[in-house]
């Protein structure tokens, strides 16, 4: 149930109204948009007389109920698109965020060419795995805390913001210096995960899971937001179906559906969907065109020799001809990137 308050409305009386419904064992989401400010209202609303509380409250123009089981995240609940900051970069309405680097960070020369590389290509974030959740067991796993070290390094020589994918909560300490925090698309039902991120104050990428479905995305979300984090983004990597052609398929509809149904930023990841790296520039660029809020793409400076995914990797010289495009098609799309 949401409750949109009259317009100018003291903060004093804001508070009050808040603390009456939590005083009731509710909980509460405040939305201050452009428009208007919402209370959000979690819990069992059954019993609440909607017209009763729009007439005596003093505050409130009217309310709705939320038919969804997502809550919070929902666009209902603010109507303006949430933008992420982090480290000067904006992701969200009107910018296309590309995020790049290597699926694994291998060693100090290897992410720091990367990092260089890509951020004088235009990439504002710089990624790279450092836990890797793997199918084999007998696969690379990724540095670990080392791999995390060379990361910060890089952003230190690069000033890029970094993003790293987190395998359990025993980890969160680990995390502190990462700008954001990625839960794995294996991960996006891990719910213990989903609260120990929600207790952090900064952004969390979150990955739709291989087999999940939109309405189970926006519930993980969920969980990360009522845990007390609303720096949330949301990324499609492609889903299993029964094509073999391909590693994944590529979700496009999700990408616009989940800009309609929640006002969290939504970006995708071409690498994780296709598998095959001729397939990753024009899915970014029809990622760009169906309307996401940015990018990830996966690239190294030799994929040929690739510890983790090379068959999908960009090279530094392909991933500048794809920013190039991306540019020429920004200007259409009315984006900054």
């Amino acid at each position: 149930m949401v409750f949109i308050l009259d317009p100018n409305v003291e903060q004093e009386k804001i508070d009050a109204f808040i603390h009456g419904w939590e005083q009731k064992g509710f909980s509460t989401i405040l939305s201050v948009g452009t428009e208007h400010t919402a209370v959000c209202l979690i819990g069992n609303t059954a019993t609440v007389d909607l017209d009763h509380v729009v007439q005596t409250s003093g505050i409130v123009s009217y309310g709705k109920r939320i038919t969804e089981q997502y809550k919070a995240v929902n666009r209902s609940v603010r109507e303006d698109s949430s933008i992420i900051r982090v480290g000067g970069v904006s992701i969200g309405e009107g910018t296309f965020t590309v995020i790049s680097g290597p699926c694994s960070v291998e060693s100090s020369e290897q992410i720091l060419e990367i990092a260089k590389t890509v951020k004088k290509s235009g990439a504002k974030i710089l990624r790279g795995g450092a836990f890797k959740p793997r199918t084999s067991p007998y696969s690379f796993q990724g540095k670990g805390a080392e791999g995390l070290e060379m990361l910060r390094m890089a952003k230190k020589e690069t000033g890029l913001p970094i993003v790293s994918e987190i395998m359990n909560q025993t980890q969160i300490d680990l995390f502190a210096d990462v700008d954001i925090v990625q839960i794995g698309a294996r991960n996006m039902q891990n719910f213990d995960l989903l609260k120990a991120v929600g207790g952090l104050k900064k952004p969390i990428l979150l990955k739709r899971g291989l087999a999940s479905s939109i309405e189970e995305l926006l519930m993980s979300a969920e969980y990360i937001v009522a845990a007390g984090n609303d720096q949330v983004i949301l990324c499609e990597r492609g889903i299993r179906t029964f094509e073999t052609m391909t590693r994944n398929t590529l979700d496009l509809s999700a990408v616009a559906l989940l800009k309609q149904k929640s006002h969290l930023p939504v970006i995708a990841d071409p690498s994780h969907a296709s598998g095959i790296r001729s397939l990753v520039a024009p899915l970014a660029k029809a990622i760009m065109a169906v309307g996401a809020d940015g990018l990830m793409v996966e690239t190294h400076n030799n994929p040929a020799q690739a510890l983790c995914d090379g068959a999908q990797s960009l090279d530094l010289e392909q991933f500048r001809s794809l920013m190039e495009e991306l540019k020429e098609r920004a200007t259409i799309e009315r984006k900054e990137i």
